[in-house]
């Protein structure tokens, strides 16, 4: 997998995504919701930026882990929480702790891999 190539295209989405926040959503959304979707943006941009640098260390299996678990971590916790923002389905969040785990499990993936080396 080209993981340079996945992190450019999520911190893509990630500028696209909090502008259409920014100038599509304003007024259309309760505080709240714009609250949890700027979180969103944040937690997807961070994590994207992290792929990003982790596709730049040498190659190991466990780095390949690190890189899944990120982008599982943007999908189900920043993609729940944009879809709660826009919908105001507040069941949708039930999703979001996976993707915290998976930001979890992933930092801490790369933290073991790194201390074998």
């Amino acid at each position: 997998m080209n993981w340079t190539g996945v992190a450019a295209i999520l911190l893509a989405l990630a500028v696209a995504i909090g502008a259409f926040g920014a100038h599509g959503l304003r007024g259309k959304i309760d505080d709240y919701s714009m609250t949890v979707y700027e979180r969103a943006v944040m937690y997807h941009f961070f994590h994207a930026l992290g792929l990003l640098i982790v596709s730049t260390l040498p190659r190991q299996t466990a780095l390949s882990w690190v890189s899944w678990l990120l982008l599982a971590g943007i999908v189900l916790f920043s993609g729940s929480l944009y879809l709660l923002a826009i919908t105001g389905v507040r069941s949708l969040g039930a999703v979001t702790p996976f993707g915290g785990l998976a930001f979890l499990a992933a930092w801490i993936v790369l933290a073991a891999a790194m201390f074998r080396r």
